[in-house]
């Protein structure tokens, strides 16, 4: 029996409690109501780091599988707008001045994994980031702006200078996921592992909180 919804109605409706627990993180909370200091911030994009290693070496893997390829485009990759990020952040020595978190470290694990052997665990993870930098990450950008006085330097990983609009990007995307001819099962592992991307997420910002007690304690 075809689905009476399309398939990206479905996966946004089915994970978006997953969703908001991770934006209501206390230390993203905290962060975007001007409770968090800009080292708070400067840790994340560090972490940030790490996740898109992971996704965009997955990405250059996955480029010749047919599913994944139309999800694969330039004007998404992030790793060098982070790193100019950082570079500004911390200095020119930033790459010796950050490390993964335990939960990185199993967040880019998985996306290896997946984006090794598993198209559709792959494209989960790309959705979860990718269209939330072009979606919550543009509020994110705003607010790190006026708190901290960041022009461009700083939020670079947020500007999409190569995609001109961003809600047409959007419907395409997801258009491309309504067009994926997954199985039923396969659609439930997809759903399944965004639920699993959103986790690791909210146990990032869990554990970027209890470093910064522990930093202060």
């Amino acid at each position: 029996m075809p689905n009476v919804i399309p398939f990206s109605q479905a996966l946004r409706e089915r994970t978006w409690s997953g969703h908001g627990e991770s934006e209501g993180a206390g230390f993203m909370t905290d962060l975007m109501n001007g409770k968090g200091c800009k080292d708070d911030y400067i840790s994340l994009v560090a972490q940030h780091y790490f996740i898109y290693e992971a996704i965009e070496s997955a990405a250059e893997r996955m480029k010749n599988d047919s599913t994944a390829a139309p999800f694969i485009s330039s004007k998404l990759t992030r790793l060098p707008a982070i790193s100019e990020d950082l570079r500004f952040l911390i200095g020119d020595d930033w790459l010796e001045e950050i490390e993964p978190l335990l939960t990185t470290a199993r967040y880019v694990k998985r996306i290896n994994e997946v984006g090794a052997t598993w198209s559709g665990g792959f494209i989960a993870h790309h959705y979860t980031r990718y269209l939330g930098d072009l979606s919550g990450g543009q509020v994110i950008r705003t607010l790190m702006q006026r708190q901290f006085g960041f022009e461009t330097n700083g939020v670079g990983f947020y500007l999409f200078s190569d995609i001109a609009n961003p809600r047409e990007f959007k419907e395409t995307y997801r258009a491309q996921l309504d067009a994926v001819n997954w199985s039923d099962d396969e659609r439930e592992r997809v759903i399944d592992e965004v639920d699993v991307a959103y986790r690791f997420n909210t146990e990032l910002f869990i554990d970027l909180a209890a470093a910064k007690a522990a930093a202060a304690a």
